[in-house]
């Protein structure tokens, strides 16, 4: 309900959110207001936010809309509402993004990206309940980022597992596995490798796992280091600040078969794609690993 030409007032359950410039466009070339943001976080909020409860939020966030000024930001805006809990790790006070009311305040703060960290809040013991593979590519457009998606998720077949693929909202694509809790982050440092180096082999032209970027020529990174504690990786769902307005988008095996493109999953068309199709991470079961990395340590003592 507009309560004066620059400032929206949204009913949050038992709260109220002050909403300033709602007119002000983040995404010009999409046409998207910063009302419209908000309002879109807000039917968001049941798919993103399980991806975001219990983890260190990292946000990037731009005051002037996707083309101005930004700055990535791990510490808490002041002031902090009590409706938002923080968590804190080192000197950093972290935003715990685990409620609609949190989201949409961050989202009237112009957090326009949302990363997530690998590790839990507060886990003594690191026990990962998932493994993800960064497919990074080198070229800024690359036509073979579904093939490589491909490619890794028929390996990961071969070994029996199931996982699902995930448009980053940028370039590239995540590879994203449920798992059952046991295997540590060391643990599935080693697994990304195995599954890294055997691509190269297998694909030379198309992979490798060379960490400099002036090293890899036109070839795509398979980046089995990013997932590991201390580290980020765009939560599903988060939108990007991108002209598009591109969303981190879960897909079907047949959808990467059929060469979808990151630039095709946005705001204005994700709360359509999730009533029809759902979370389709949620819909798989968690994997187990153990007899996998069993093997693996087997097959590497015999090298």
């Amino acid at each position: 309900m507009p309560t004066a030409p620059n400032r929206t007032i949204l009913r949050m359950g038992d709260y109220e959110l002050a909403v300033s410039h709602p007119d002000k466009l983040l995404w010009p070339e999409a046409g998207i207001t910063k009302l419209e943001y908000v309002q879109t976080l807000a039917k968001l909020a049941p798919y993103l936010l399980p991806y975001t409860t219990n983890r260190y939020l990292t946000t990037i966030r731009y005051p002037e809309g996707i083309h101005g000024t930004s700055f990535y930001q791990k510490n808490s805006p002041r002031p902090t509402p009590d409706y938002v809990r923080t968590a804190i790790a080192g000197d950093i006070r972290y935003v715990v993004l685990d409620s609609l009311p949190a989201l949409m305040w961050m989202g009237s703060l112009y957090a326009l990206e949302f990363h997530a960290s690998c590790e839990e809040i507060g886990q003594l013991a690191p026990t990962p309940n998932v493994w993800m593979l960064d497919i990074d590519p080198t070229l800024p457009d690359e036509p073979r980022i579904m093939e490589a998606a491909d490619h890794v998720l028929e390996l990961l077949r071969s070994l029996g597992l199931q996982a699902v693929p995930k448009t980053s909202g940028a370039t590239g694509v995540q590879i994203v596995m449920p798992i059952e809790r046991g295997p540590t982050f060391d643990e599935l440092r080693s697994f990304g490798k195995f599954c890294s180096e055997y691509l190269v082999a297998q694909h030379p032209g198309l992979f490798t796992v060379e960490r400099m970027t002036k090293n890899r020529g036109e070839l795509i990174y398979l980046d089995y280091l990013q997932h590991y504690s201390g580290r980020t990786l765009p939560a599903p769902y988060s939108p990007r600040a991108r002209p598009g307005a591109t969303v981190s988008t879960p897909l079907t095996w047949e959808e990467v078969r059929s060469g979808a493109k990151p630039a095709d999953f946005h705001l204005r068309n994700i709360i359509e794609r999730l009533q029809t199709r759902g979370d389709l991470i949620a819909a798989v079961p968690p994997q187990s690993l153990a007899p996998v990395l069993g093997g693996i340590a087997s097959f590497l003592k015999q090298r």
